[in-house]
């Protein structure tokens, strides 16, 4: 059995997890490439990634071909239609490639008997694609590649901005460094980088040392990941500790922190603060710890729910608090293109409803004179302008602060603005 066939066999059941099965990318990817080598890993996660990212439009050029849907136990031959469709009408792998590879990956998923059905589909779809993507491209419910609802949301949000913010999470995402400038220079690093692949960097800003790579890579080889000298985080991501802006010798809340990107910012900003990194989730905790030992940086570690401070505050006022809330991630859907199919609209009110009570309940913790930064990354509304609206009205001692460039009181960020992801910020301050 070929490894073209194996690896769109593997993206087939990766599919049908997320799709079927409501799994994560990140939950489904590992589990079903583990023992392959680099290189087909990665073949595996473009499949995934470009289906979902194009999936109203595949099922409507496999509807073309198919005469029922195929459901129950041949429902992994959807998905795997779905692959060969996608390589087919947008990767450019070579068309006599792409289908031998998906009709032989019939035999690996065990389903032989359709090896003709699969090879009739991808044959039909070949012959016909010039005349039949056109077509659907021109379907304006196939052109956003979004599910109805949160286009809706979306374009009654953003009316004149919608087309680019599904042009945007329909893209591939820049891969952005921030050098650890308690480890290194931000000039001793763009040399070893340049030294170490002169075309591999692009936009660099030396002086918050975060650097945009032309390519994605494997981190782990660049110079210096061992010591620590840089992480990856998107320049939107980027901006949310130097908000908090903190100071040496302050208390310092950093809540639903893991997997600890902005925990480490806070600590190369101000490496002599006391810097409190709290997660409700103790596996997720663990990749906390990892990043900070990697990064030779120090901070204390909780578990706990930010809602429930009496569970874990030792009752010491904090002089900062980052929340970085549980949001609808509608900002990083260009990362993450399985969030458009996993979300549903019930969730956004449940969201809301959280982020809610997680800035009631950490209000009563920040020392009058203190600062709160609330952040999401998140581009709807209900879940940011609005929540920190609410949230001024019910506490009167809140003073909001300006956060944007422009000096408006919070600051929205699309997707692909400034090559950055769609972010929320505010800034709040109690009264004196």
């Amino acid at each position: 059995m070929s490894k073209g066939a194996a690896s769109r066999a593997a993206a087939a059941r990766i599919l049908c997890d997320v799709l079927e099965k409501g799994r994560s990318l990140s939950q489904a990817l590992p589990q079903h490439t583990e023992n392959m080598e680099s290189r087909d890993r990665a073949m595996v996660q473009s499949l995934c990634y470009g289906v979902l990212r194009h999936l109203p439009l595949l099922n409507a050029a496999i509807a073309s071909f198919v005469s029922k849907p195929l459901k129950k136990d041949l429902v992994i031959l959807h998905h795997l239609l779905l692959v060969g469709a996608y390589q087919l009408l947008f990767m450019g792998t070579s068309e006599h490639a792409a289908v031998a590879a998906t009709v032989e990956a019939t035999e690996v998923l065990k389903k032989r008997r359709q090896k003709g059905l699969v090879n009739a589909v991808l044959r039909n779809l070949q012959r016909q694609r010039d005349a039949l993507l056109p077509k659907l491209e021109a379907n304006p419910n196939l052109q956003h590649g979004h599910p109805r609802w949160l286009a809706e949301l979306i374009e009654q949000a953003y009316p004149a901005q919608a087309q680019e913010i599904f042009t945007a999470n329909n893209a591939q995402a820049p891969m952005w460094l921030r050098v650890n400038t308690q480890q290194v220079s931000v000039t001793d690093f763009i040399a070893a980088l340049d030294d170490f692949a002169p075309e591999l960097r692009g936009e660099t800003m030396s002086d918050t040392g975060a650097i945009r790579l032309n390519q994605a890579v494997d981190v782990r080889q660049l110079p210096g990941f061992a010591e620590g000298w840089f992480s990856v985080q998107d320049i939107a991501a980027q901006q949310t500790a130097r908000l908090l802006a903190g100071k040496n010798a302050e208390r310092i809340l950093d809540c639903c922190a893991a997997p600890g990107g902005k925990t480490a910012h806070i600590l190369e900003l101000t490496p002599d603060a006391t810097v409190h990194a709290l997660d409700v989730d103790e596996q997720r905790l663990a990749r906390v710890r990892e990043n900070l030992q990697r990064l030779r940086l120090p901070a204390t570690v909780i578990c706990g729910d930010a809602a429930q401070p009496d569970q874990w505050w030792d009752g010491q006022l904090y002089d900062r608090i980052l929340l970085d809330a549980p949001c609808s991630a509608t900002g990083v859907i260009r990362r993450h293109p399985d969030i458009k199919w996993l979300r549903r609209p019930s969730d956004i009110a449940q969201l809301v409803q959280t982020q809610h009570e997680l800035l009631d309940a950490l209000w009563p913790m920040l020392r009058p004179g203190g600062r709160l930064v609330y952040a999401t990354c998140s581009i709807l509304p209900a879940e940011n302008k609005e929540q920190i609206e609410a949230f001024m009205q019910r506490h009167n001692d809140a003073i909001a602060v300006p956060t944007a460039p422009t000096g408006a009181s919070y600051w929205q960020r699309l997707p692909g603005e400034q090559g950055g992801d769609g972010f929320f910020y505010a800034i709040v301050e109690k009264q004196l």
